[in-house]
């Protein structure tokens, strides 16, 4: 059943009288509008991101083996908050822009509680996983002996607490869902400057308080996403969020609005992840460890992009869904190229100039001249196409606002082929990892090019 059919199983739009943010979401011109979303929701990435770096901070005073443990267990909580954040989160979002712009207010304020027990079962799950399972996959990873330990102890109190964290996204997601960027973006920043002082006391501790080690660390964490959850919480149940929380009997048709899209858009995160982990092993086959630090380094930079068009693409998500709920297809698909080329030019210059001054970046992690040699070379072949990746990611979220995933799903998959299957080829042919490269820098390409090209003749709505 297609996911039309699902949501006119919901609700049909009664005469809807709307609330004055979701209006302006319908009526206010495009590119104030856009921008006016985006700037709250980078802040709010920047500030998530500098919470592991605060955490990495001061674990790294523990001693290499702590942060050879904290380092086993990042890699899983980063994939698991990019799934709540932006695949799940952009389902929640997409659901819930969706009805407000159809005028469906019952069923927007429906989904407030669905996403809620959506988001605990899931997050339940995972820590079952891990904290049943966390030795043998820590083990699989590399770990061993101490740091083994220490990637135990973080993992146990992370995943004992790891419902906060789905919860705070969820309800984070929600109120994106309504064109809301501020509030989401206010309460991550006031928690991580909360963090800064919170994290070294746990650790260290300081009078009465006990040093509790990487325990702390972990501990910190749950208390920044415990607050925030409880503040997101707070500011819908006040009434003031254009979704409002009511106790409804669980329907199917609210669950799969949400999870249709959530469980579509997560297949698009582990092929970005995929394509790393294969280009990484690719290179590992012909090169030294150090070449292998050079690509990892280069492409981090890759990694940093997408809390960057994350910042774009939430406010994409709303927009694109209000406007696609209240039948303005033609205002929605202009949203969708507006964001998807605002997303390309800031790419675009963050590649340029990468690829014009890569030791610039690459020398801030290691002066060794084979790791520079081989992450410049990635940087000037990859980085002049970053804005690709820009545009492709950013109508990405458009396709979740319209509830599409087919597009950036198969512009995926071909970024995968291209990029693994071209690069084996590559590789086998010349034995060095620049043709790896090439073959990544046209499977970027193609990302772009597929899913802008269905976005601009509308297959995107099919």
């Amino acid at each position: 059943m297609s996911l039309e059919n699902r949501t006119a199983q919901i609700s049909q739009p009664k005469s809807p009288s709307l609330d004055a943010r979701t209006l302006n979401l319908l009526q206010a011109p495009v590119i104030p509008l856009l921008l006016r979303m985006a700037w709250p929701n980078m802040l709010i990435m920047l500030a998530q991101a500098s919470t592991g770096l605060i955490e990495t901070w001061w674990i790294a005073k523990l001693g290499t083996q702590s942060l050879a443990g904290m380092a086993l267990v990042f890699p899983v909580v980063m994939l698991l908050t990019m799934i709540s954040a932006g695949s799940l989160g952009g389902g929640i979002s997409s659901a819930v822009a969706r009805a407000l712009g159809g005028g469906r207010q019952e069923e927007a304020d429906g989904l407030v509680l669905h996403a809620i027990v959506i988001n605990i079962v899931i997050s339940v799950v995972f820590s079952l996983v891990f904290l049943i399972f966390g030795e043998p996959i820590y083990s699989a990873m590399g770990g061993q002996d101490e740091s083994l330990q220490a990637a135990l102890t973080y993992s146990n109190v992370i995943f004992a607490g790891n419902i906060f964290l789905w919860l705070m996204n969820g309800l984070a997601s929600v109120i994106r869902g309504t064109g809301n960027m501020l509030f989401p973006a206010v309460v991550t920043c006031i928690g991580t400057l909360l963090l800064i002082p919170l994290s070294p006391l746990l650790i260290f501790g300081f009078g009465p308080i006990p040093a509790l080690g990487i325990t702390g660390g972990g501990i910190a964490h749950i208390i920044f996403y415990f607050f925030g959850s409880l503040a997101m919480f707070g500011y819908i149940l006040s009434g003031r969020n254009a979704a409002r929380f009511r106790w409804v009997q669980l329907r199917w048709a609210y669950l799969s609005s949400i999870l249709y899209i959530g469980a579509l858009s997560a297949i698009n995160t582990l092929l970005t992840t995929g394509i790393m982990v294969g280009a990484t092993s690719l290179i590992a086959s012909v090169a030294d460890f150090n070449a292998v630090a050079g690509f990892g380094t280069g492409a981090r930079l890759e990694y940093l992009l997408i809390p960057l068009i994350f910042g774009i693409g939430a406010p994409l998500v709303a927009l694109v869904g209000t406007n696609s709920g209240a039948g303005q297809r033609e205002r929605a698909l202009n949203i969708a190229l507006t964001g998807g080329a605002f997303a390309f030019v800031v790419t675009e210059i963050i590649g340029m100039l990468a690829a014009t001054w890569p030791e610039q970046w690459l020398s801030l992690f290691s002066a060794d001249s084979n790791m520079i040699a081989v992450g410049s070379a990635y940087l000037r072949t990859v980085g002049p196409l970053y804005g690709f990746f820009g545009l492709g990611l950013a109508l990405y979220f458009a396709c979740q606002g319209v509830g599409r995933m087919f597009w950036p799903i198969l512009s995926g998959v071909i970024r995968l082929v291209v990029a693994l299957g071209g690069g084996w080829y590559g590789l086998h042919i010349t034995g060095t990892s620049d043709a790896i490269f090439v073959a990544l820098a046209i499977a970027m390409i193609l990302y772009g090019v597929i899913i802008a090209t269905a976005v601009r003749f509308g297959s995107w709505f099919r």
